[in-house]
C-alpha cells in the first residue's frame, strides 16, 4: 500500500492556510467543464419530443436513452477511471475524457435510429466518467478540509447551470434550424441533430485549456502526501477487467473455485431479477443494461475486497458510507427524472413551445440549482462545524423539501405555476449535493478519493439516473399519463429518509475511527 504520513504541526499549519488564487482559477475551469458535461448529457430532454416523433420511440425508450444507456456505462467505466484518477495525472485524464464525450455528442447528431443514438449515449457516458473522479480528487487537494463542501458545491453548480443552459440552447437551436431549413437542410439534418452537433463542438476546444492546468501534489491540503504511483495504468487495467463481463470471471477465478461460485451465484440472482422485470415491463434493453451494470459492480466489489482490503473496508464495508450514497441516490432518483421530464411535460401537456419551455425551465432551473447547491454547501459546512453529522441534515432537507414542488409540477395545468414549482424543486433538491459529496470524501484516505467518488456516483447513476427517468417513462407508457409517471417518483422520499437517518447516526463514529479501521485492514498510515 502507498504510505501516507502527516505531522500534526503540518496539518494545523495547512488548516490555517489561505486558499491560493490559483485554486480558485482552477476551480472555475472545472466548473466550465462540468457545465459542458451537463449540457451534453441533458440536452436530450428538450429534444425528446422531436426525437420521439422522428425515430418513432416510446416514453420508456426515451427514458432509457437519457438515463440507462448513459448512466450504466458512466457508472461502469467510472470505477477503472476513478482508479486511474487515484494514480495518474488527473488533469490529463480530464482532458482526454472531455474530448471523448464531446466527440460522441457530435456523433449523436448523425444518429438515424434508436440503436445509433444508444451507442452515442454510451460513448458520452464513458467519456464523462473521467470528469468527477478527477475533479473531486483535485478539489480535495486544492482546498483544505474546512472549505471542501463549499468548493465541491461550487463545482457541482455546473450540473445545474449546464442542465438549465442545455434546455435554453437546445430549444433555440431546434426552432431556428427548423425555421431556416424547413426542407433541404444541410447534410439532411433535423433540428435536434444540429443541436447535438453544435453543443458538442465547443468541448473539443475547451480540452486545450484544460490541458494547461497544473497538477497538485496528492494529499497536499492535509499534509498527507502520497508518492506518485510507479505503474499508474496497472491498477486501471485491473479494474477495467474486473468490471467488464465476461472478463469478470477471470478476476473471480483468482479467488479459486469459491470465487467463481460466488460470482456466478451473483450473476444468476441479478440476471433472474432483471429478466423478471423485463418480462413484466416488456423492456428488455432497459433491464439487460441494468443487469450488466449491477453484475459488474458486484464483481468489482468482490475483486476490490481481495486486492485492496483497506479501500474496500472504508467504502463497501462502512455502513455510514453506503447509507450516505444510497440516501443521496434517492434525491438523484427524483431530481434527475423531474429535470428530464419537465420539458416534455411542458410541451405535451401544457402545450408550450420548445423555446418557451427551454427558457422558463432552463433559466430558472439553472439559477435555482446554482443557488441551492451553493447555499446547501455552505449550510452543510456550517452545520458540520457544530455537529459531526450536520451535513446529513442538509441532504435530508433537500429530499423532503423538493417533494411538494415535484407533486405540483406534475399536477398543475397552469404554465406559470409549473415553472415556479420546477424552479423551487431544483432549488431544494440541489441543496443536498455538496453535503453528501463532502461526507464521502471525509470517510476515506486521500489515495482512495477517486475510487470513493466513483462509488458515490454509482448511487447517483445506477440508482438515480438509470432508474428514475426510466421509471417515470415506463409508468407514463403503461398508464398513458406523463403526470402519473412524474408522481410515481415520490416513492423515493420514505426510502431516502430511512437511509439518511442511518447515515446521520453512523457517520460521526466512522469518521472518528477512520485511521484505526484503515490500519486494521492493513493500510500503512
Amino acid at each position: 500500500m502507498n504510505q501516507e504520513t502527516a505531522a500534526p504541526s503540518e496539518q494545523a499549519e495547512q488548516a490555517d492556510q489561505k486558499v491560493p488564487a490559483y485554486s480558485w482559477y482552477a476551480l472555475s475551469v472545472l466548473v466550465i467543464i462540468y457545465v459542458l458535461n451537463f449540457v451534453d448529457r441533458n440536452i436530450i430532454s428538450i429534444l425528446a419530443e422531436d426525437i420521439k416523433a422522428d425515430l418513432g420511440l416510446r416514453d420508456d425508450q426515451i427514458g432509457f436513452l437519457y438515463g440507462t444507456a448513459f448512466g450504466v456505462f458512466y457508472a461502469l467505466f467510472g470505477i477503472p477511471l476513478g482508479k486511474l484518477a487515484d494514480s495518474w495525472h488527473r488533469v490529463r485524464l480530464m482532458t482526454v475524457g472531455l474530448a471523448v464525450w464531446s466527440a460522441f455528442t457530435v456523433f449523436s447528431g448523425f444518429a438515424k435510429n434508436f440503436a445509433m443514438l444508444s451507442v452515442a449515449r454510451i460513448g458520452v457516458g464513458v467519456g464523462e466518467a473521467t470528469a468527477s473522479p478527477s475533479a473531486y480528487s483535485l478539489i480535495s487537494d486544492w482546498f483544505p478540509k474546512k472549505m471542501r463542501a463549499t468548493a465541491l458545491a461550487i463545482y457541482s453548480s455546473g450540473l445545474y447551470i449546464g442542465g438549465g443552459v442545455s434546455l435554453f440552447i437546445g430549444g433555440a437551436i431546434v426552432e431556428k434550424w427548423n425555421e431556416a431549413y424547413p426542407v433541404d437542410a444541410p447534410l439532411g439534418l433535423a433540428g435536434w441533430q444540429a443541436a447535438f452537433i453544435l453543443v458538442g463542438l465547443p468541448g473539443l476546444l475547451l480540452a486545450c485549456l484544460v490541458f494547461t492546468l497544473r497538477e497538485p501534489l496528492r494529499g497536499q491540503s492535509e499534509g498527507i502526501i502520497a508518492p506518485p504511483s510507479k505503474d499508474p495504468f496497472r491498477g486501471f487495467v485491473r479494474e477495467l477487467v474486473a468490471v467488464i463481463p465476461p472478463f469478470t470471471l477471470f478476476g473471480a477465478a483468482q479467488a479459486g473455485l469459491r470465487g467463481i461460485a460466488i460470482n456466478l451465484a451473483g450473476a444468476t440472482v441479478i440476471g433472474g431479477i432483471a429478466y423478471a422485470m423485463a418480462v413484466a415491463t416488456e423492456n428488455y434493453q432497459q433491464w439487460g443494461a441494468i443487469a450488466i451494470g449491477y453484475y459488474a459492480i458486484f464483481s468489482w466489489a468482490s475483486t476490490l475486497k481481495r486486492r485492496d482490503a483497506p479501500t474496500f473496508k472504508l467504502i463497501w464495508g462502512t455502513p455510514a458510507f453506503l447509507s450516505t450514497i444510497l440516501g443521496y441516490g434517492m434525491v438523484a432518483f427524483m431530481s434527475y427524472a423531474a429535470s428530464f421530464w419537465a420539458a416534455p411535460y411542458a410541451q405535451r401537456v401544457l402545450e408550450e413551445s420548445q423555446s418557451v419551455a427551454g427558457l422558463w425551465i432552463g433559466g430558472p432551473g439553472a439559477v435555482g440549482g446554482f443557488l441551492g447547491v451553493i447555499l446547501g454547501g455552505r449550510a452543510a459546512d456550517w452545520l458540520r462545524e457544530r455537529n459531526p453529522g450536520g451535513r446529513l441534515i442538509v441532504v435530508a432537507f433537500g429530499l423532503v423539501a423538493a417533494a411538494p414542488f415535484l407533486f405540483i409540477m406534475f399536477t398543475t395545468d397552469s404554465p406559470a405555476v409549473f415553472y415556479l414549482a420546477a424552479f423551487l424543486q431544483s432549488l431544494f433538491a440541489s441543496s443536498a449535493l455538496g453535503g453528501a459529496a463532502a461526507t464521502t470524501q471525509d470517510l476515506v484516505l486521500p489515495r482512495m478519493r477517486g475510487t470513493a467518488t466513483a462509488t458515490f456516483f454509482l448511487s447517483t447513476t445506477l440508482v438515480g439516473l438509470a432508474l428514475g427517468p426510466y421509471m417515470a417513462g415506463q409508468v407514463s407508457t403503461m398508464t398513458g399519463s406523463l403526470s402519473t409517471g412524474g408522481l410515481s417518483l415520490l416513492v423515493a422520499v420514505p426510502i431516502g429518509l430511512v437511509l439518511l437517518l442511518i447515515a446521520y447516526r453512523t457517520v460521526p463514529a466512522a469518521e472518528q475511527s477512520l485511521l484505526e479501521r484503515a490500519r486494521e485492514a492493513g493500510e500503512e498510515v
